[in-house]
């Protein structure tokens, strides 16, 4: 009786220091869960992401050179170089060009592959494997593969002289302005295999059900296509159109191995000039300014995009 009442008489200068010690103990015994990775995934992300972008933009107000070990602070210099660079805004007309282009080309022709490929017997779903394969397989193969193609005497050219549509071969990717389409075309191929999956997994989660209510109140194909459809995979649409156009906004390797930047350049993309500013020409400090414009490019366009298309999805 006498120790409770020592603890009671005790108790509001201890309780304190108690609840403290019961909520340690708790909080020692409290099994981590997924805490490690989510750290670990926060650290990666610093190192490979964010840590890269900070250099880079430290090295955009430098004369930075691989050949150099050091480098000198030039300010603005590099950022007013850019407004006046004619290779630069030449290859940011190209890349817009087949940025437009394999949007529109790989969004519309996916969507009418998944439409009629929406089945589930055997025999569509050898044909969706088929279809998605040029997404699985390297940028480099691809533009290998296409090369031999598309070279003066490859499969093209071959099949059109035996048809008699050509009397001579066609110089695919050594003329400036079918090189560009020969790009366009190869980015698209690629891209389309992915649009087409995006779409088909969209079409299989509409229910069924929307469908027959439609065409028990007499709606046709395409009312059921405009009313029912789209609406239903307006998400798909944005992930596609998003995703598509950041692709090809940094596209690299199918030009450099399909084209090389040629012929006189026309084929040069944003990505692949700032390769060949940094790494043959030595002007790494000037590179990273064009890394930092492309960054901020490709952002503006992917968020305008998106919050455009998710307007577009609440009004559908």
């Amino acid at each position: 009786m006498a120790d409770r009442l020592t603890l009671t008489r005790r108790s509001p200068a201890v309780a304190p220091f108690a609840r403290r010690s019961v909520g340690l103990a708790l909080r020692a015994r409290r099994p981590l869960g997924l805490a490690p990775l989510a750290w670990t995934a926060m650290a990666l992300y610093a190192a490979f992401l964010i840590y890269p972008i900070v250099q880079g933009l430290f090295n955009s107000f430098t004369n930075a050179s691989p050949l150099a070990l050091s480098s000198a602070f030039v300010g603005l210099d590099n950022y007013v170089d850019l407004f006046t660079d004619r290779r630069l805004l030449s290859s940011l007309g190209f890349t817009l060009l087949v940025t437009v282009f394999v949007t529109v080309a790989a969004n519309a022709i996916g969507l009418a592959l998944a439409l009629l490929l929406n089945r589930s017997t055997t025999n569509y779903r050898v044909m969706k494997t088929l279809i998605f394969i040029p997404q699985v397989l390297s940028g480099v193969i691809v533009a290998f593969i296409w090369r031999s193609i598309l070279t003066q005497n490859g499969l093209l050219n071959s099949v059109l002289q035996n048809l008699g549509l050509i009397d001579a071969p066609v110089s695919w990717i050594g003329t400036p302005g079918l090189a560009a389409l020969a790009v366009c075309v190869v980015v698209s191929w690629v891209t389309i295999a992915f649009a087409t999956v995006v779409y088909t997994a969209s079409l299989q989660s509409v229910p069924a059900e929307l469908y027959e209510a439609a065409r028990m109140d007499g709606a046709g194909v395409w009312s059921r296509f405009r009313n029912v459809t789209l609406p239903m995979i307006a998400p798909g649409t944005t992930i596609s159109v998003v995703l598509c156009l950041i692709t090809t906004f940094k596209l690299y390797d199918v030009i450099a191995v399909l084209t090389g930047g040629g012929p006189a350049e026309s084929t040069k993309s944003t990505a692949f000039y700032l390769i060949t500013v940094a790494f043959t020409d030595n002007r790494f400090g000037y590179g990273s300014a064009i890394a930092m414009l492309l960054l901020v490019l490709t952002a503006a366009a992917a968020f305008g995009l998106t919050a455009l298309l998710r307007r577009r999805e609440v009004n559908l």
